[in-house]
């Protein structure tokens, strides 16, 4: 699609820049894709309903993106779930378990995704990562001696084609064979060389496939890039795209890259037969530099990504078009095209969906359709000598200033209170085997003690609840006394289930993070600012607006309550800093570190409260603390200084006999055990069954001196695990740890469960953990 605009500064018709999109959205407006692929799960819509209405979703989107004027529109990047799993099945890299089940290929694709338990048939899911420093979880595959590599083409097809026949050229967008290889997990026998041969050879088809259906130009996204490479890496790279070039069949192959810069491999990539290259510039901080020092490949487009896609900041078009301007020294202007620097997954859809923000905070944010309009603001000035003079230009540079102006937001008091932070700050007392002992006399708790994570199901009731609240339907007195009465619930389930350690279920929080916002100043809140963190699963991050600090007691009133239910020790339970600084949209204008200090601060009041009040263990979960750790090694002293400070900053006031847990969940702990043992907490909880608790292995090696909760059973899958599955997982982790620091307890918090399957699934842990007291003899 050539689009030519006329020159809105001259009136003259010149060359046009052109501009792109690495990714969109997909889960819908309004979370669509989201509520009917939940009612297809529950029965209530058809397969057949539920592809109609995704496409229709898919060519709304396409059609928004050409009305935009976007030149370089994508397709292949919309997914029933997870990119990654569809280049799996893309691949038939199908494992037998799932293939050999009588179900539709949506079917099957779906019980890769999510597991499946229906009459005799039992698949547990497949293992849930972190998509590289992002909150999104993607589906590992694996590959396993019942693999047949062979190609499926249909889905990147129909999307070209269906998009096509609309009018609309597209970009199929797929990820690379070398990432998607280091994304795979290989238990098999077969040479891992033949089976890198045989992914290569169906990405050669598929562009053959491409080819023949008209396909003029293909995202081949290679983010693997930006992380450290050794010589190894670069040589498999080279060996697998040299083969792959050669056989591109006329299709223009752009490689793309994103959430770094490539300074490992530059000079080779760029003497490879690749017909343009996508680089960061937003958090690529070597790209530039790359470029000023080796040039660029003459001849051939560069996909400038300066359009954050990750934040909801406006974009700063002087610093933009500074980048800009600096690589049009050393590229031709006409092989520039400004492109957004990764997917615009990460960001949510539009303004337009907000109605309760005032019209001065708005002007502040673009979210995806908005960032359209930044690229074609930035399409026009960049091609305009006399930019400066433009009003698009002044009016973006006058918003940058009144944000950073604005005094409102700035709290002394606070920052002086981090500015005033000594080493001792960070430091419990007395040592950690001391602790210990001191609180098995305090606790008493049995040999192998069961909890959950926190959360419980949030339930229509519970969810009608806060609705009602919100609306003035009710009083803030009913309101209460309805969580009250949930809270009574779950503790006669936990009573009656025998657990040891009890929480009260979070019935208050719409989100673990979202909750402490809004008791924290310094937040801002949307409506419907959703980005998808796996699956059906949606998250609407807070936005940090200005400097944090507590303003009352947040879940003092809901853990006393609690407590005062049961003579079992009550969790309090809170979210981390570091995790409430990662799952939120930071603001840009000071250092993360300085924020993290000031959320941490924050904590640390609530978590003496709670000690204050008789709570004898507090959990502070980081779930998000592996997620953010920098993809190159040489960075990652600088963010685990500030993020392990922190975390102990918000508990080493505490006294010996308060029991500090945490939770991690969904990433790969192994190359940071040391440093999450130097966190200091009295027990750590690691998702662990669906990576079939590789974990113990890391925890073992480094004789991990917290203790631990391995969680025992995955609860992003509706599947119940048997009591005999959970005894297994129990005696492995007791053969690799021992009994004396293990805690038995879920991967993650129930809150996207129902109570039917949470109680039957805690019922056989909880059962098997008191068969294995007996034939132990604990």
């Amino acid at each position: 699609m050539e689009i030519i605009r006329k020159n809105v500064f001259t009136g003259e018709y010149k060359v046009q820049i052109k501009v792109s999109v690495s990714g969109y959205p997909r889960i819908g407006k309004q979370r669509e894709l989201k509520k009917w692929t939940e009612s297809y799960f529950k029965g209530a819509m058809s397969e057949q309903e539920l592809i109609k209405n995704a496409q229709e979703l898919r060519l709304n989107q396409n059609s928004l993106l050409y009305q935009k004027g976007i030149d370089y529109i994508p397709s292949n990047d919309f997914s029933m779930y997870d990119q990654v799993l569809d280049t799996a099945v893309m691949l038939n890299i199908i494992p037998a378990q799932y293939q050999n089940l009588n179900l539709s290929p949506l079917g099957k694709y779906f019980a890769m995704a999510k597991g499946y338990q229906k009459d005799i048939a039992d698949v547990k899911a497949l293992a849930m990562k972190k998509w590289f420093t992002t909150n999104y979880h993607y589906i590992a595959p694996v590959i396993d001696d019942t693999v047949e590599i062979k190609l499926n083409a249909q889905k990147p097809i129909d999307e070209y084609k269906t998009a096509k026949d609309l009018g609309i050229e597209t970009k199929p967008i797929i990820i690379g064979v070398f990432t998607f290889i280091k994304l795979c997990k290989f238990e098999t026998s077969q040479n891992h060389q033949d089976i890198i041969n045989k992914i290569t050879n169906a990405y050669i088809q598929l562009f053959t496939e491409f080819k023949n259906h008209g396909v003029k130009l293909v995202q081949i996204d290679e983010p693997m890039l930006v992380t450290d490479l050794d010589q190894e890496d670069i040589d498999l790279f080279k060996s697998i795209y040299n083969e792959l070039l050669k056989n591109k069949n006329g299709v223009a192959a752009l490689l793309n890259t994103y959430f770094g810069d490539i300074r490992d491999i530059y000079q080779d990539v760029l003497a490879m037969d690749f017909d343009a290259y996508g680089f960061d510039f937003v958090e690529g901080i070597k790209n530039l530099e790359l470029i000023k020092q080796y040039g660029f490949a003459k001849d051939k487009q560069l996909f400038a990504g300066v359009i954050n896609g990750r934040n909801i900041w406006i974009n700063n078009y002087e610093q933009t078009l500074e980048i800009l301007n600096t690589l049009k020294q050393y590229i031709d202007a006409q092989n520039i095209v400004i492109s957004t620097a990764c997917s615009l997954m990460f960001s949510p859809y539009t303004k337009e969906n907000e109605t309760q923000l005032s019209s001065e905070v708005l002007a502040q944010f673009a979210f995806a359709e908005q960032k359209l309009d930044e690229l074609n603001d930035l399409r026009l000035l960049f091609g305009d000598q006399d930019y400066a003079s433009n009003q698009k230009y002044q009016d973006n540079i006058a918003l940058i200033k009144q944000k950073l102006q604005n005094q409102d937001y700035i709290d002394t008091e606070v920052r002086q209170r981090v500015q005033n932070l000594t080493e001792k700050d960070f430091v419990r007392v007395p040592d950690f085997e001391t602790r210990f002992e001191i609180q098995a006399k305090e606790l008493n708790l049995p040999k192998l003690p069961t909890t959950t994570i926190g959360s419980f199901p949030q339930t229509i009731e519970v969810k009608r609840n806060r609705a009602k609240f919100k609306k003035g339907e009710i009083t803030k007195e009913q309101y209460d006394q309805n969580i009250k009465d949930f809270i009574k619930q779950a503790v006669q389930y936990q009573d009656e289930l025998g657990i040891d350690v009890y929480v009260h279920g979070e019935f208050e929080r719409n989100d673990m993070v979202e909750y402490f916002g809004e008791n924290l100043s310094g937040f801002v809140f949307t409506k419907n600012a959703w980005v998808q963190s796996y699956g059906t699963r949606c998250v609407k991050p807070p936005i940090i607006w200005g400097d944090v600090k507590r303003l009352q007691p947040i879940t003092v009133p809901y853990s006393v309550y609690a407590q005062s239910l049961t003579d079992k020790p009550m969790k309090g339970m809170l979210t981390g800093p570091v995790t409430i600084l990662n799952w939120s949209f930071p603001r840009v204008d000071i250092p993360l570190e300085e924020l993290c200090y000031q959320i941490a601060l924050a904590i640390r009041e609530e978590v003496l409260d709670l000690e204050k009040n008789g709570i004898k263990i507090i959990q502070i979960d980081e779930a998000a603390l592996r997620e953010k750790l920098p993809l190159r090694k040489s960075e990652w002293k600088q963010y685990l200084d500030y993020a392990i400070k922190t975390f102990r900053l918000t508990h080493s006031g505490v006294q010996p006999q308060t029991q500090i847990h945490t939770h991690m969940c969904y990433s790969e702990f192994g190359d940071i055990i040391k440093e999450i043992d130097d966190m200091d907490a009295d027990c750590i909880s690691f998702e662990a069954s669906r990576s079939n608790l590789e974990v113990l292995d890391d925890l073992q090696a480094n004789n991990f001196k917290t203790a631990v909760g391995p969680g025992v059973y995955d609860i992003h899958s509706p599947r119940v695990p048997s009591k005999e599955e959970i005894k297994t997982a129990i005696n492995k982790m007791i053969d690799k740890l021992g009994v004396k620091k293990l805690w038995i307890n879920p991967d993650c918090g129930l809150k996207t469960r129902g109570w039917e399957e949470t109680l039957k699934s805690l019922k056989n842990m909880t059962d098997a953990v008191k068969e294995i007291r007996a034939e132990k003899g604990f």
